[in-house]
């Protein structure tokens, strides 16, 4: 009995004060970024302000873990990581659990964690217009859940002082403050039989990313063919860069079930109250205290930049690198476009890789107008737009993503900017057209003819062409109720998306007429004509 109790106090005690051991993995060693779109956005140019894709994050990191129980720190990752979402390969089933330590990523409590800790304060002199570095203690400010209306109240060796009060430029440095991260850092606890040193693979899905494509066309002067161009703009607004990565983005609507998950921090703001000089009539100067994180050139990692700037989500800035073409693949139901040399997604930035580039496009000018029951009336311009398709013959058969074009057109000798509109995702032998606007020369007048009966409603369209050449016109038909149907035209008539639609030639400097009538199913005896016969002739 004294053996056993003997040898359970010599365990107990051993294993219950060992902690496991803090161990920080490498920095990446290879880089891999896919980023998909925001679900929810249309086609066209993204908001920098408001990025709602995401992006699956892959890094390969050297660690070094002893026997037992360790605690594995991956510091760098992307503020908006989802850790449930992250997979860690390469050490077998020796991972026990995740967690994200982000609490010190805000700029209110990283003054908060810090506060009875030495940190330093860095000054600018006026007069000689050096750098003066000093030690310092924070004792009050940066309350943690948002802003502090008290400022942030500093000693050092000249005596006790509020933060940006004296007139000069000053940051804080949290450099020398023991335990304080300044990164974004996903933790996992791992368990190893022996020392172990390997390489292992992180991958996690991350918020605050987005991509689009960027179009620009050129119509010749012949207005018969165009040269298009493309650009895939990425944009990153966390905190963290990738730079030198593998680079993919996808298109197409992933199936992806939302969750409630904590915020991308952009930094709380810190007001910063003087009493020295305040009145009851000055308002309290708004300091921006950006991540600990270097944003400016000379900064030093572990820096807390405080500026009266606006917040670090509005700093995104657009960059273009080479052009270098992007490759499309297939991935199940959706695109994939790889970059096929590495490249740096850059913290808070945008930047453009070349998509495509195709020259001597045929296409081919179309006017149309979309006419509904409940809404006759003219003269209106009509519209007209660029046709093409995607295909080899007309020089394209690539899957193009949706995004924003912006046509040119040749005056002068010179190229002009005449329209932007949005494309939507085409996939090959698709129909590509790009909306052109209103054409003023062309107009529409919709009637309704006195010869409506009962049964029936007769509708009169002129459309009136004062081109010097002859044009292709398409009216389509956008009836509000499902139930009414085109029974009679003067046209051969067709159908468009479901919609009936009359494709019709104009001469040049005429006048077109198109008469047509509408019923409505159960209305009488021709209500009773099948959905599917062709319109009878007037």
């Amino acid at each position: 009995m004294l053996l056993i109790a003997c040898g359970a106090a010599a365990v107990l005690p051993v294993s219950a004060q060992t902690p496991p051991a803090d161990v920080a993995a490498g920095a990446p060693s290879a880089l891999s970024v896919t980023v998909y779109r925001a679900p929810y956005r249309a086609s066209g140019p993204i908001d920098l302000d408001g990025l709602q894709g995401f992006a699956l994050v892959s890094e390969t990191r050297a660690v070094h873990l002893p026997a037992g129980e360790s605690r594995l720190r991956f510091e760098g990752v992307a503020d908006g990581i989802e850790p449930a979402s992250a997979i860690v390969t390469g050490l077998g089933n020796g991972v026990l659990e995740k967690n994200r330590d982000a609490a010190l990523l805000s700029p209110a409590t990283l003054v908060a964690a810090a506060l009875g800790r030495p940190v330093e304060l860095i000054r600018t002199n006026p007069k000689t217009g050096k750098v003066e570095r000093r030690d310092a203690t924070i004792l009050a400010g940066g309350e943690a859940g948002g802003s502090n209306s008290d400022g942030v109240v500093i000693k050092t060796a000249d005596g006790i002082e509020a933060l940006r009060c004296s007139g000069l430029p000053e940051t804080l440095s949290f450099e020398n403050a023991a335990g304080l991260q300044s990164r974004p850092t996903l933790s996992v606890r791992v368990r190893t039989a022996a020392p172990l040193s390997t390489q292992v693979t992180l991958s996690y899905l991350a918020r605050g990313f987005d991509w689009a494509a960027e179009y620009t066309a050129t119509l010749a002067a012949d207005g018969k063919h165009m040269d298009l161009g493309a650009w895939v703009t990425l944009a990153n607004g966390n905190g963290v860069g990738f730079p030198e990565a593998h680079t993919q983005v996808v298109a197409g609507r992933v199936n992806r079930e939302e969750r409630t998950v904590e915020p991308i921090d952009l930094g709380a703001p810190i007001l910063a109250t003087c009493w020295p000089r305040g009145t009851t009539s000055d308002s309290p100067e708004i300091l921006q205290v950006k991540k600990a994180m270097p944003f400016g050139a000379g900064a030093r990692l572990g820096e807390v930049l405080v500026s009266a700037r606006a917040p670090a989500a509005e700093m995104l800035q657009e960059v273009a690198i080479a052009a270098v073409s992007v490759v499309q693949e297939q991935l199940g139901d959706l695109k994939l476009y790889r970059i096929p040399e590495a490249t740096t997604v850059a913290s808070r930035q945008s930047k453009q890789v070349r998509l495509l580039d195709r020259s001597a496009i045929p296409v081919e000018r179309v006017y149309g107008a979309e006419l509904s029951s409940s809404r006759l009336e003219g003269p209106q311009p009509a519209t007209w737009l660029l046709r093409t398709k995607n295909n080899d013959a007309n020089h394209l058969g690539v899957p193009l993503p949706s995004g924003r074009a912006a046509v040119f057109l040749q005056h002068g000798g010179e190229s002009l900017l005449a329209h932007e509109s949005d494309i939507r995702d085409l996939a090959l032998d698709e129909e590509v057209e790009i909306a052109m606007g209103e054409a003023p020369d062309v107009q529409v007048t919709a009637t309704r003819d006195a010869s409506s009966d009962r049964d029936a409603d007769s509708y009169r369209v002129d459309i009136a062409n004062a081109r010097a050449e002859a044009i292709q016109f398409e009216l389509t038909l956008n009836f509000l109720d499902a139930r009414v149907h085109v029974g009679k035209a003067d046209r051969p008539m067709g159908t468009k998306n479901g919609r009936p639609i009359f494709r019709l030639s104009i001469p040049a400097n005429s006048t077109l007429t198109l008469h047509y009538q509408t019923i409505e199913s159960g209305a009488g005896s021709a209500g009773r004509t099948p959905k599917n016969r062709r319109p009878q002739k007037l």
